[in-house]
Order: structure tokens, then C-alpha cells, then sequence
């Protein structure tokens, strides 16, 4: 059965000043399913997702042209810029950032500025925590600082904090960039149980990560998006020579 369409993208162009670092961008991304953006640096990646969670808007000279929707409404664009689309996207970013609070705090920031009580808090905490495969490790650590914890622990807290606030699509850019492999391990294993109830897109220069954690992949090149379709087909049939010479590492 076709997966049902959560993120419709359709002619998207960025700008920063002259420059043009998005192409033309046509993408659908699918509700429940990892998507897998792939390319080397410069390719217009983190570009995109910065579309997908509104953060385009807050960068100077930034320019965006085209078409975003998300469940079939809303556009998100400069000029048509939906708060309460953007409340339905979590980012978690290449480097770790904790607050300098204790790691339940650091779960419950979002939410309790939200207002929600405190029982629910440490529901939402237990619960956030157990999907970024980090509750075993720290639940009789709340109280300590998340400073404390190693880089992978810090990246799943921040995965967890995200979690906390119910987002229906959650965005990935780099997670694992500076993780050792089992900390990449778990990031991965968090990603395939968090697809059940999520619509997440990955952005990695990891082929191999792309391979393992993604069901769909778009490769994207100097701007534009030149192939997309099922993991496997890609990286086992690819339609243009330039995509499998970046699987085959002959660049990147």
C-alpha cells in the first residue's frame, strides 16, 4: 500500500542574497518512514530541513520560493509563516547542546513552559526517555547534572527533549556525526521504533548510516535533488552515474 503523504514539497528555491543553495526541490516525504537526505557538503541539505522547521526565517539574506505543505495545508515560506506548523517539527542537531540543568529538567523544559502538570512531566519524562533508549541508563540519575553524561548519553537527551513535546515529524541533521558506534548504535535503534509514530528525516554524509536506518533516500548535489526512491533500490540500482559514484565513495 502507498504511503500516505506527510510533507509535499513542490518547486522549492533558497536563496541567501544571490546565491542559490536550493534548486527547484520537488519531494514528498512519507508519514511513518525514515527519509534519508544524502550528499556531500554544500549539496543543500541542512538547507532544506531549515525550510521543514521554519528556521530559514530567522537567517539573514535567506530568500525562500515554492511550495511546503504538511498534511495537504499550510505553506511554510517568508511569507506565509506558520507558528503553529513549526510546533509540529522537532530538530535535533549535530552537536549535542544540554541545558546546564539536571537531565529531568532538561526533558520537561518545553513542556512544563507549556503547562503541563507535574505529574504528567514525569510521565512525559519516563516515556521520552524510554524512545531515545536513554531510560535505563539515567533513571536513577535524574537529579544529576546532564553535563555530566557522555556525548551519545547527551545526544539521546536531546533526542528525549524533543520527544517531550510531541512532534508529529522529527528532523535529524548530522546526529551521529561525532558519536562512537554504539552510541550511533542506539541513535539508529531509537529511529526504527520512533518511525511508528513519527515522520523523520535524516541528513547524513554517512552512506553507510543512510543505508541501515533510512526506508527512503534523496540524494542531493550542488543544489538540486537529483535522485530519490526506496533505500534499496538506490543504493543497489541508481538511476544516475554521479549517485553511485557518491554510494561508491568516489566523492563526498
Amino acid at each position: 500500500m502507498t504511503a500516505r503523504t506527510k510533507i509535499h514539497v513542490r518547486g522549492l528555491k533558497v536563496f541567501y542574497g544571490t546565491r542559490e543553495v536550493l534548486s527547484g526541490i520537488d519531494l514528498d516525504v512519507y508519514e511513518n518512514r525514515v527519509v534519508g537526505l544524502m550528499g556531500p557538503s554544500a549539496s543543500g541539505k541542512s538547507s532544506f530541513i531549515s525550510v521543514i522547521n521554519g528556521m530559514i526565517n530567522f537567517e539573514d539574506g535567506a530568500r525562500v520560493l515554492g511550495r511546503v505543505r504538511i498534511d495537504g495545508f499550510g505553506e511554510l515560506s517568508e511569507k506565509n509563516n506558520h507558528v503553529a506548523l513549526r510546533k509540529r517539527v522537532g530538530t535535533v542537531f549535530a552537536t549535542p547542546i544540554p541545558l546546564p540543568r539536571s537531565i529531568y529538567e532538561n526533558v520537561v523544559f518545553g513542556a512544563r513552559l507549556k503547562g503541563v502538570s507535574r505529574s504528567e512531566l514525569n510521565e512525559i519524562t519516563e516515556e521520552s526517555l524510554k524512545k531515545a533508549f536513554l531510560w535505563d541508563e539515567v533513571k536513577n540519575r535524574l537529579s544529576e547534572s546532564a553535563l555530566k553524561l557522555s556525548g551519545g548519553q547527551q545526544q539521546r537527551l536531546c533526542l528525549a527533549r524533543t520527544l517531550a513535546l510531541k512532534p508529529e515529524i522529527i528532523l535529524l541533521d548530522e546526529p551521529c556525526s561525532g558519536l562512537d558506534p554504539i552510541s550511533t548504535a542506539k541513535i539508529e535503534e531509537a529511529l526504527s521504533e520512533l518511525k511508528k509514530d513519527h515522520t523523520i528525516i535524516l541528513v547524513s554524509n554517512n552512506t553507510k548510516q543512510i543505508a541501515r536506518a533510512s526506508d527512503f533516500v534523496a540524494f542531493f548535489y550542488m543544489g538540486k535533488l537529483v535522485e530519490f526512491g526506496q533505500t534499496e533500490r538506490v543504493f543497489t540500482t541508481p538511476e544516475h552515474t554521479v549517485t553511485d559514484d557518491y554510494i561508491r565513495g568516489k566523492f563526498g
